[in-house]
This record gives C-alpha cells, sequence and structure tokens, in this order.
C-alpha cells in the first residue's frame, strides 16, 4: 500500500529563502505569510534518503544575542539557519542600535554603537528566547526594559530566575506592566543557584553573558548542561570571556572589562536531527541525517532503539532503520543529557503507531500536550492525566485537518500525516516555520509527499 500512495506534484517546493553573495539588512521574510498557508500531506510512502542537519536554533538565538556585548570589532557567525526566530532575533539587535547583515548562512554584526536599552514590546511577545537580550544591555548599558517573553504556548515560563540572578549581581529591578525594568549602576559577579530539577538554560545562558562584563566571579550552580551551552561558551570565550566548566553542573565566569568581535561556528540543531530520525520508525522508513554528533542524541537514540528501530552510526551522523514493528517504550522528559522535551511530540507521534501502551511524561512544561486532541482527530488513542499521556498504539492514523499548537508540535503533525492514510492538512505552520529550515524541501527530498500551499490552493 505504501508503495503505490498517491503522489503530490513533484514541481511544488517549499519556499526556500535564497542566498545571497552580498551583505544585506536582515528581515524576517517569514512575517507577511503568517497564517495564509498550510502543509499538506499525503501519507503512506516510508522515508528513505539521507539530509544535512541545519544550524542550531537554540544555539542561534542566544550567540545573536551575546554579540551585543561585542563593544568592538565584527562578530561573523557561520551555520545560522534560515528561521523566523533567528529573524526575530537579528530585527531585535538592530532596534537596539546593532548592525545586522547576512551572506547565505552567515550573519554578521557590529554592536559597537549598541544604543537603546528598550527592547521593542512586539518582536519580544513572538518568543521567548528575546529575553536574552536583557543580560547583554545590562552588562553594557547598565540599564534593560524588556517586556516578558512570548512565543510558543507551552505553559507558565517564568522568568523569576533571571531577574534573581540580576537582582543577585547589583541591579534594581521592577516588573510593571508586563515589562522588567532594570537599573544597575554596580554590576558584580555573585554566586547564583538554580533550582536542580529544570535547570533553566535560559536562565544559565543569561547568567553567563552578563557575568563576562561583570567585576569580580560568578558561579552558576545547577548550570544547566545542554551543548546549546557549551557553544555559548565557546563563542564568549573567543570574544575574550573567561568561562570555566560549561557542560557540568557548576560554571565559573570571571569577569572581563570588554569583549570583542569574533568568528564563531553555530552548531548543528540535535532537534532537527531527532525528528528526521523519528520520521523513519513512523514511516516505516530508513533516514540517515548528517552533521551531529550522535553524543548529542544519546539518550533519545537509545530510546529509539528501545522502541525497535535500528540505530547505527559514526562520529556526525546518524541512521535510523525500521526493520520490525514498532514497540511500546515509556519516557520521561528532562534536562540534558535526559529525553529532550522539544522531542517528546515526535517520539509520542511514533508510540501512536507502536504495539501496546506506552507512557509519556512531561516534566519541563506544564502544558505541552495540547497537540493530543489534533491526534485524535487522526484516530489515535491517548488518555491524559496530569503531565502524563497514555498512548495505546493503533493499526494505523488516518489523514484529517489538524492545526500546530507550538513548534514542535506542528512538526509532529506533519509526520503523523507522513505515516497515516490519506490526506493531511497541517494549518498554523508559521510554528514550524520558527524552528525548521526548509521543512517541506527536506521532507521531499526523502520521498515524502509533502506541499506548501496558500489558502487558495497555490503551491509554494
Amino acid at each position: 500500500m505504501r508503495d503505490n500512495a498517491p503522489r503530490l506534484g513533484t514541481s511544488a517546493t517549499a519556499e526556500s529563502i535564497t542566498s545571497k553573495h552580498t551583505p544585506h539588512a536582515f528581515s524576517n521574510s517569514h512575517d507577511s505569510r503568517v497564517g495564509d498557508e498550510r502543509i499538506v500531506v499525503l501519507g503512506g510512502v516510508p522515508l528513505r534518503g539521507e539530509v544535512e542537519v541545519s544550524g542550531s536554533k537554540n544555539s542561534s538565538l542566544p550567540i545573536l544575542a551575546a554579540s551585543l556585548l561585542a563593544s568592538k570589532g565584527q562578530c561573523i557567525l557561520h551555520n545560522v539557519p534560515h528561521i523566523a526566530d533567528v529573524g526575530t532575533m537579528c530585527e531585535m539587535l538592530q532596534a537596539l542600535g546593532a548592525s545586522v547583515q547576512r551572506e547565505g548562512h552567515t550573519v554578521i554584526i557590529d554592536a559597537e554603537n549598541l544604543q537603546s536599552h528598550s527592547a521593542p514590546t512586539e518582536l519580544v511577545r513572538k518568543m521567548r528566547a528575546s529575553f536574552y537580550v536583557a543580560a547583554p544591555l545590562l552588562a553594557r548599558l547598565h540599564r534593560a526594559e524588556v517586556p516578558l517573553p512570548g512565543g510558543c504556548v507551552l505553559g507558565p515560563r517564568p522568568v523569576n530566575y533571571h531577574i534573581d540572578a540580576f537582582q543577585k549581581m547589583g541591579a534594581v529591578t521592577t516588573v510593571e506592566r508586563g515589562a522588567m525594568n532594570a537599573v544597575a549602576e554596580h554590576w558584580h559577579g555573585a554566586s547564583i543557584y538554580l533550582e536542580p530539577k529544570n535547570s533553566s538554560v535560559g536562565a544559565t545562558v543569561n547568567i553567563m553573558m552578563a557575568a563576562c562584563l561583570a567585576t569580580g566571579t560568578t558561579t552558576i550552580e545547577n548550570a544547566a548542561r545542554e551543548p546549546e551551552v557549551v557553544n555559548l561558551a565557546e563563542y564568549l570565550k573567543k570574544m575574550g570571556g573567561k568561562i570555566r566548566g560549561a557542560g557540568t553542573a557548576t560554571i565559573t565566569i570571571q569577569g572581563v572589562k570588554e569583549l570583542h568581535g569574533t568568528e564563531h561556528t553555530i552548531y548543528n540543531d540535535r532537534i532537527e536531527a531527532g525528528t528526521y530520525l523519528t520520521a523513519a520508525g513512523i514511516t516505516g522508513g530508513d533516514v540517515t541525517v548528517h552533521g551531529l554528533p550522535p553524543v548529542h542524541l544519546s539518550v533519545y537514540i537509545d530510546k529509539l532503539q528501545e522502541a525497535g528501530i535500528e540505530i547505527t552510526h559514526g562520529d556526525r551522523w546518524i541512521r535510523a532503520a525500521t526493520v520490525q514493528p514498532l514497540r511500546a517504550t515509556d519516557v520521561a522528559t528532562a534536562p540534558f543529557p535526559g529525553f529532550a522535551t522539544d522531542l517528546q511530540a515526535p517520539f509520542l507521534t511514533m508510540m501512536c503507531l507502536a504495539e501496546g501502551r506506552s507512557a509519556i511524561e512531561e516534566n519541563v512544561f506544564d502544558v505541552r500536550f495540547n497537540y493530543a486532541a489534533e491526534l485524535l482527530r487522526m484516530g489515535a488513542d491517548i488518555t491524559l492525566t496530569e503531565n502524563t499521556a497514555i498512548v495505546r498504539g493503533v493499526s494505523k492514523l488516518s489523514g484529517a485537518e489538524v492545526q500546530a499548537t507550538d513548534l514542535r508540535a506542528g512538526a509532529a503533525l506533519v509526520l503523523a500525516g507522513l505515516g497515516a492514510e490519506g490526506r493531511t492538512e497541517v494549518t498554523k505552520v508559521e510554528y514550524i516555520d520558527r524552528g525548521y529550515e526548509h521543512f517541506v524541501d527536506k521532507l521531499r527530498s526523502l520521498d515524502g509527499q509533502v506541499v506548501r500551499q496558500t489558502k487558495s490552493g497555490n503551491k509554494k
């Protein structure tokens, strides 16, 4: 049945963002299309082939923000993905007085003339990571006015850890009319303890950036250990920062007087890689991802193997092949090196087609099962109890019109469509644009029957 599935027109591809050979001001090319497009999927074809992993969204955003710390020289960043969140962050840097230009996947930032301490509300409300500019503003200008962040609706994600740290480092802060206002006349290092249960990535990277220009030493206990934290630390050290312990639970930063421009390469995206590996399981396919060290996905790889997927890998490639029926597998999300919350939705989607009963426990975000109602429309058997989804595998999913509820859920629903019988239409695809570069194009390169359309039915 899969090999004989109907095929969508081969001429349709997702809109590509053409790399330029000359620098130009950065703009967010997706804004004009928000809410006007959908992804149409015909299921039944196993995904097969090889795909290159793009630069990491979760590495790019703090590193772009950290470029504001350089008071002289250009910051040249390579492997920056063409995604909407990067566009938003670059618009933010420009709004604060930095010069931002792009050459293909390279972004060039000059923040010598950083002027404004006030982040525009309309940009911060688009994504939570905009709050990363708070630390560079306080460190360089000793003032910051940053609205409380928005982004995907994943439940309460307070920035109290960030604000508490700023206060310990000498800032006087208030939260009024939905914004943090902070003044730091005496900016100094401090000992900062984060709650061990969550090991907040956002708080860890904001404190690291803030501490680089503080007087004295800052120590972060129970720091996040994600590869994205390590990538940021490498960048800050190239800029002249003095940081030890990144990738462990204790990070120490010795403040310096100034940071300078440098050249740096963004890590590849482990969440994107995990998404395509999971797509192999959902469709009964065989997919190899290139450009990622397996250690960045070690726990996830273990779970894929538990589910019956055959995994082989080298230094910077991973292959997932479906050689037997999927098996129900329990998972619980946790900070790195645990099971990544950003891969919970794709994995749960795969469990909808596995034999048996699985329990998917979400321990990072409070509202991350909103998409379960969309999978139910496709014939999934899911029961929600507090922070756990009980999934009973079904023999098939059926195509339906569904709506993305957040970034990772949007990608998971497209994968569900690839593994379902019939036609699936996914709306609210602007969520997917936030974190996946050329998502439709890459799926099509793996034989996925996927097109992007406007509401009028025109192919993109």
